[in-house]
């Protein structure tokens, strides 16, 4: 409760703090298209200097609106920013969107210019002070402007050809950093699990002891298969990216393949809970077929064979070694 009253509503704010939001606010979009701009500029040059450009627009329009400010209120400027403000747009750190790709960065920095420019506007159409609407008005005009430079920005910087090359080479490093280890990984658990989770099945028929087996199983594969990936690589020279990425998403995949045919085993009733089983395994290895299919450019009736296939094979000897 205490976070909350602390913070101040925008409709109580004077026209200075408000300026004196709007100059912080720029101030802090120009950093964080910098970091951009540094995060990309070894693999993608062209939008690098995309950011670079919003980060320079963004120190002008700050500059502007101190002048402004010095004009109208002196030298002084108050101390607020967008956490002091109830209902105030936020930005989200740098460090939560510089891994989601390239296409994301762009997008949230759209999304910046967009929550700016309809926070002002909402703003100024519930204000009835002249001055104070008009200010408003002034910042939302400069936020669409934002976009417009933006735009400007990409066609200078990001011809067609580039901005192909740039998709191309994100797609690249996605597939390589989480959709391969996490593939492998779904492969490893979903058909190395097979035998000794139908094993134990068949050979004590106790769906308890079954899911035990299943759980040590998968959750032993996982921290397995996730510290190998991240060990054998460090993306340095394959350019598979971070070794962390790659074993976490290795480590996830490989026990989540193990657990979608060891949870059925909950169920109490034996055969009740195998059927279901079978039911996730099938439904398991045709969603390997088709990740390799769609993302891997694997021919469709080769990947069937390879998984599928491989996957029976699994299965038969799990099922005739707790059989017998």
């Amino acid at each position: 409760m205490r976070f909350i009253t602390s913070r101040r509503r925008f409709s109580d704010l004077s026209e200075q703090e408000i300026l004196a939001l709007a100059i912080s606010s720029e101030e802090d979009d120009g950093r964080i298209y910098r970091m951009y701009a540094e995060n990309l500029r070894e693999d993608f040059p062209g939008t690098a200097k995309v950011f670079d450009g919003m980060a320079a627009e963004e120190d002008g329009h700050r500059a502007s609106l101190i002048a402004l400010h010095r004009k109208r209120f002196g030298e002084v400027i108050p101390l607020i920013r967008r956490e002091h403000v109830a209902g105030f747009y936020a930005r989200r750190p740098v460090w939560l969107v510089e891994n989601l790709g390239l296409e994301r960065i762009r997008s949230e920095a759209r999304q910046m210019e967009r929550d700016a420019e309809r926070f002002y506007l909402d703003a100024a159409s519930r204000t009835k002070d002249a001055e104070t609407r008009k200010l408003l008005g002034d910042l939302a005009s400069a936020e669409a402007g934002h976009q417009n430079k933006a735009d400007a920005l990409e066609q200078e910087h990001l011809s067609d050809a580039a901005r192909s090359a740039e998709d191309d080479g994100a797609k690249r490093q996605f597939l390589l950093t989480w959709v391969q280890p996490g593939l492998a990984g779904l492969m490893d658990g979903s058909v190395s699990t097979l035998a000794p989770i139908f094993a134990t099945a068949f050979a004590t028929q106790d769906t308890w002891t079954t899911f035990l087996v299943g759980l040590a199983a998968s959750v032993g594969a996982g921290i397995s298969m996730g510290f190998t990936e991240a060990a054998s690589d460090d993306g340095q020279l394959s350019g598979r990216g971070s070794p962390v990425k790659r074993g976490f998403a290795s480590g996830v995949m490989t026990t989540l393949g193990g657990l979608g045919h060891a949870l059925p085993y909950l169920i109490p009733d034996f055969w009740t809970a195998t059927i279901i089983a079978f039911v996730v395994v099938f439904v398991e290895l045709w969603a390997i077929v088709w990740i390799q299919n769609k993302f891997m450019d694997t021919p469709f009736l080769r990947a069937t064979f390879q998984v599928v296939l491989g996957g029976a094979l699994v299965f038969a000897a799990g099922a005739l070694i707790g059989s017998g």
